[in-house]
């Protein structure tokens, strides 16, 4: 499920701070790397490949303060259509099947995320390090090359070992603001115009990628409050292009009949229901034929509404698993919410299964055999990415939690409208309630709890330590 990042304008406070150190206790997550797996990030050399394209004029784009640099791109014009030239840090260049470091990554299954902290997947000496594609570093890399149409659909893909450079660190707000100006080069001018083809093309097969606002606590008049930030247009035009790669990887998988996939099943009924009384709560229209895509097209992340919006619409991607396969193509290989093949292969930084699927695409796109390890240990990989999966989405909810208790924990007895968005079925006087000012949900109890209805709410509870909060309907 995608994951929604918390973040703080000014210095974690104090009473946060310790909240964020109660949840890890709790959630065991790991303090830090044992000396075995440090020491074996410190002394790894890559395996360096033959094939040398430092030649093209690769970038990175990421948040500012991110070191750990999965993805670099170029991009260029060929005839009417394009070519897209996508580097991923090579982990599998580094870390050997059994080695400390692999170990200590299947344990972790992925990178986690905290206002305060990062905790890593693997040891900073190599995900900040040596194989992250940091600027004018030449590093081993997977080079994937992915010719494009006019409208921007794939004709073809090819996948390979490389030595690649980047020539820049870019940021978001700093590649918007010179497309903007028109002052952007080439190749960041066709990220634009590849993303916009590629969001079309999202659009017409129904398919739904979440531009899923951060959260940000700002301090105003001696008081917190919650805030969203909403993606710039960049960051979606950058999504497309790792989305484009991971649906390329999945055809690859399907025609050599080995690989694994990020599959998820249709959304039940109720869950539409559901978002439709969150939609109403925050005074958003959903029309009903209007489909899931089209409602989450329609929606402004910068209108502080639609962004609690889309934050809560994350919830249709609940339910996504991993579907190996070996010598037959699973019978569901659809993710239902991209309505595409995908799998997850641009992220192996901060995401196990990345690694796995690198190495399948790998072989297969050279015409040999998959590694006997890949093959071995590809069964037990959904169990790792689904305990891993579930770990980054408690972490998530535990801090959410957190800061909601947080921003009320001083309003306790006051009243807030709202809209209740679910009853228990087995106890008709408890359900859901999402205030209409803070986009905040919790627990709310009343007699006959009216269904998709504005209502008053009194705040009963918000509990720091819980990190709960709970209303009573007001009469």
């Amino acid at each position: 499920m995608p994951l929604q990042k918390v973040r703080f304008a000014a210095d974690v406070p104090d009473v946060f701070r310790k909240s964020l150190q109660d949840i890890r206790r709790e959630l065991e997550v790991p303090a830090g790397f044992p000396p075995a797996v440090v020491a074996a990030a410190e002394a790894a050399a890559p395996r360096l490949p033959e094939l040398d394209r430092t030649d093209l004029e690769f970038v990175t784009i990421d948040p500012p303060d991110s070191m750990d640099l999965d993805q670099a791109l170029h991009l260029e014009r060929a005839g009417d259509g394009y070519v897209v030239h996508y580097a991923i840090a090579d982990v599998g260049a580094f870390v050997a099947a059994g080695d400390p470091i692999d170990a200590e990554a299947r344990r972790r299954g992925v990178t986690l995320y905290a206002p305060d902290q990062r905790t890593p997947l693997h040891p900073p000496e190599l995900s900040e390090g040596k194989a992250s594609l940091l600027p004018d570093q030449v590093c081993p890399a997977v080079l994937w090359t992915i010719p494009l149409n006019a409208r921007g659909e794939r004709t073809g893909v090819t996948c390979e070992r490389a030595l690649v450079k980047s020539r820049a660190k870019l940021n978001y707000a700093g590649v918007q603001q010179e497309l903007d100006a028109g002052t952007a080069s080439e190749p960041l001018q066709l990220l634009r115009e590849i993303g916009k083809l590629r969001e079309q093309l999202e659009l017409e097969r129904g398919g739904v990628n979440l531009p899923i606002p951060d959260q940000e606590i700002v301090k105003t008049d001696g008081s917190w409050s919650l805030e969203f930030r909403a993606p710039l247009p960049v960051e979606g035009w950058n999504a497309q292009i790792s989305l484009l790669t991971g649906m390329a990887a999945a055809d690859l998988m399907m025609q050599g009949k080995i690989g694994i996939l990020r599959t998820l099943p249709e959304a039940r009924d109720d869950l539409r229901r559901k978002l439709e009384h969150t939609a109403k709560a925050l005074g958003i229209a959903w029309a009903r034929e209007t489909t899931y895509a089209e409602f989450i097209h329609g929606l402004d992340p910068k209108v502080p509404a639609h962004a609690a919006m889309l934050a809560a619409c994350t919830v249709l991607f609940r339910g996504a698993g991993y579907t190996p396969f070996t010598d037959s193509v699973p019978k569901r290989p659809q993710h239902a919410a991209m309505k595409a093949e995908y799998a997850h292969v641009t992220a192996p930084l901060r995401r196990l299964v990345d690694r796995w699927g690198s190495e399948i695409c790998l072989a297969l796109s050279a015409g040999v055999e998959v590694p006997a390890w890949v093959r071995e240990s590809l069964d037990e990989l959904p169990k790792i990415m689904e305990e891993a999966d579930r770990r980054a989405n408690a972490y998530e909810r535990a801090i959410v939690g957190m800061v909601e208790a947080g921003l009320l924990h001083e309003r306790i007895g006051e009243e807030f409208d709202g809209v209740i968005t679910d009853i228990d079925d087995r106890e008709p006087n408890r359900g859901t309630v999402v205030l209409s000012t803070f986009a905040v949900e919790g627990r709310v109890t009343g007699s006959n709890l009216p269904l998709g209805t504005a209502v008053r709410v009194k705040l009963t509870e918000a509990d720091l330590t819980k990190r709960t909060v709970a209303f009573e309907l007001v009469p």
